[in-house]
């Protein structure tokens, strides 16, 4: 046996095939090396190395593709320190791997930020960082939101291919505005070469959003905010999401970015099968109340609501674990359909779904322990018990 062996027993499964009822889970170093039904795995794993579950549920650990900051730090700070952090906290509230993502800013200050994570490297016993999501500034200024306007340029391969170079090819998903790239010359290169993009900060109607899903366009950020949205002669891109099967959809599940009968209205047309679970945390997350900065923005944080000075809803404080309480109690998801929003389906979005998203044998050891009401207990990341709940 080695240090890194751990046997999860007398847990409830949320396995990739279906659920196991007093299972047990072999961890063997980083990954899965065994998934069973019953307690013969018991026999082979000395006793200091099980962790016994007592019958909580067994599911795969969230990944959060799009999110900025917690606890004082920010992707944008292009400090190891502030990408340490981040990668620390994040097990608390359940994600075990995410997408630093970065803000519309001057060039020099985008560049800075992707410099530092091209030389991070992952720490033991945090959240894996996946990549960066690149969030503008490709966008619509009239469509900013809390992206700063005067930062806003056009869409170009040379500079995102300057920019994926500076960040060791880290970049894996895009935010744009599909109709600042009016041929979609950009969106076809850039898609091409396999980097998700995601349809956000715009005013593209359907007809433009169909164009550019055909072009290359599979997602769309944060679902219903900083975007076109239904209208009876013009469906918009909120109207898109509902209707084109190739695009899959960020949420933000507080209550406050999305009404909770727009969530249940967005849960029942598009299913869980398309919907991703975001935070879109700023660097307030865990902090008290008060005045914090966004890519050098003055954010007033007050009740869980962080807005610029106009009153423009600026990122969240909120945590995957609360998106998922959320949008079960909103909607009566059941917890199959939750890790879909929650795990799979933004790992399948990343094409990491082979070693993320689900526990099957030879996956990574991304685990959650919850209870009835979805409170965590443990969180393992990579075979590491990372977070353990005090009671």
């Amino acid at each position: 046996m080695n240090d890194h062996t751990l046997l999860i027993k007398n847990v409830r499964l949320y396995t990739e095939t279906g659920v196991i009822e007093k299972g047990c889970l072999l961890v063997k170093g980083k990954t899965i090396e065994a998934i069973e039904k019953g307690n013969k795995l018991q026999e082979e794993i000395p006793k200091e190395l099980t962790l016994n579950g007592n019958g909580l549920q067994a599911i795969p650990g969230f990944i959060d593709g799009h999110i900025h900051g917690t606890h004082g730090a920010d992707v944008m700070d292009a400090t190891q320190d502030s990408l340490e952090k981040i990668a620390k906290k994040l097990p608390e509230e359940g994600t075990t791997s995410f997408l630093a993502t970065t803000i519309t800013q001057s060039p020099e200050n985008i560049e800075k930020a992707l410099a530092n994570i091209a030389v991070y490297n992952n720490r033991p016993n945090s959240a894996e960082l996946l990549g960066v999501h690149l969030e503008g500034p490709f966008i619509e200024k009239s469509k900013a939101g809390a992206q700063p306007k005067e930062f806003v340029i056009s869409p170009s391969i040379d500079l995102f291919n300057k920019w994926q170079s500076i960040s060791g090819n880290k970049i894996k998903t895009i935010t744009l505005a599909p109709e600042k790239d009016e041929d979609h010359i950009f969106i076809k290169t850039i898609s091409n070469q396999g980097i998700k993009i995601s349809a956000g900060h715009t005013n593209a109607g359907f007809n433009i959003m169909k164009k550019a899903v055909e072009a290359g366009v599979n997602q769309v950020t944060h679902l219903c905010n900083a975007m076109t949205g239904l209208h009876h002669r013009d469906i918009g891109l909120v109207g898109a999401a509902f209707l084109l099967q190739e695009l899959r959809s960020e949420l933000i599940a507080d209550g406050i970015h999305v009404s909770p009968e727009m969530i249940k209205v967005i849960y029942q047309n598009i299913g869980p099968d398309r919907l991703i679970l975001i935070t879109d945390a700023i660097r307030a997350k865990g902090l008290e109340p008060g005045q914090y900065d966004l890519g050098g923005q003055r954010v007033t944080v007050n009740k869980n609501r962080a807005k610029l000075a106009d009153g423009t809803l600026a990122g969240s404080v909120l945590k995957m674990i609360d998106a998922i309480k959320n949008i079960r109690q909103m909607t009566g998801a059941a917890i199959e359909d939750l890790i879909k929003m929650a795990s799979y389906n933004p790992a399948k979005q990343l094409n990491l779904d082979n070693r993320k998203g689900s526990l099957n044998i030879g996956k990574d050891a991304d685990i959650l322990l919850v209870d009835d009401d979805l409170n965590i207990h443990y969180t393992i990341c990579q075979g590491q018990i990372v977070y353990k709940e005090v009671r």
